[in-house]
Formats: C-alpha cells, structure tokens, sequence
C-alpha cells in the first residue's frame, strides 16, 4: 500500500506533446498488474493528439476548461465531468481555458 502525492511523481514532457505533461502515478513501477493511472497538465492553448487505440479510456477532469474532441465534434469540458472513450474511438483534449487543464486518466495495461 502507499499514499503519495501526484506530484511527487516526476512528469514527463513528450516532444510529441508540447504544453502537455503526464505523470504515471501508478504503474508497473509501483507494482500495477492490470491498470495505470496518470495524471495529465495542459497548458493553455496545448492538446493532446487526435488519436485512437485498442483499449477504452477513462478520465475525470480535476481543473481547466476545455473540449473534447472526436469524429462528432467537440463538447465542453468543466471539472468534475467523467470522460469515456471507447476502443478506437479517436479523441483529443484540448485546454481552451485561461489556466493548467487538469485531468486524470486510466488504462489497461495489457491486452485481455
């Protein structure tokens, strides 16, 4: 068991990425077997890449205001809202907000 601070986990700041920072707060290192948790900052004006892949995603926005954005369009991100992405579905985040877009995200692993 361990309790411990987000940012007590260094953040990763992907060239693919820019403005985006990602903590892996729980993960293998940590003794995960199924899922990671992470933490995401976007900084005002960054998104994250319109993307897709094998697994569902599942987010729940901290602070920031934003979008969502897929195939359909955009819908508005506020905290407190729950964000859920389905197998290849593709999306992006967008920080459209004065402030750090905050959220948190969790994927699988490994394939079933």
């Amino acid at each position: 068991m361990e309790v411990f601070r987000p940012e007590d986990v260094p953040a990763e700041e992907p060239e693919s990425m820019p403005g985006v920072k990602i903590r892996w707060v729980i993960d293998r290192k940590r003794g995960a077997e199924n899922f990671a948790m992470r933490v995401f900052e976007v900084a005002p004006g960054a998104a994250t890449p319109l993307h897709g892949h094998w697994y569902e995603q599942e987010m729940y926005l901290l602070e920031g205001q934003g979008v969502m954005v897929g195939d359909e369009g955009e819908i508005p991100l506020t905290p407190g809202v729950v964000m859920w992405v389905a197998p290849y579905e593709r999306h992006q985040i967008r920080n459209t907000g004065q402030g750090s877009l905050k959220f948190i995200c969790c994927i699988p692993l490994k394939k079933p």
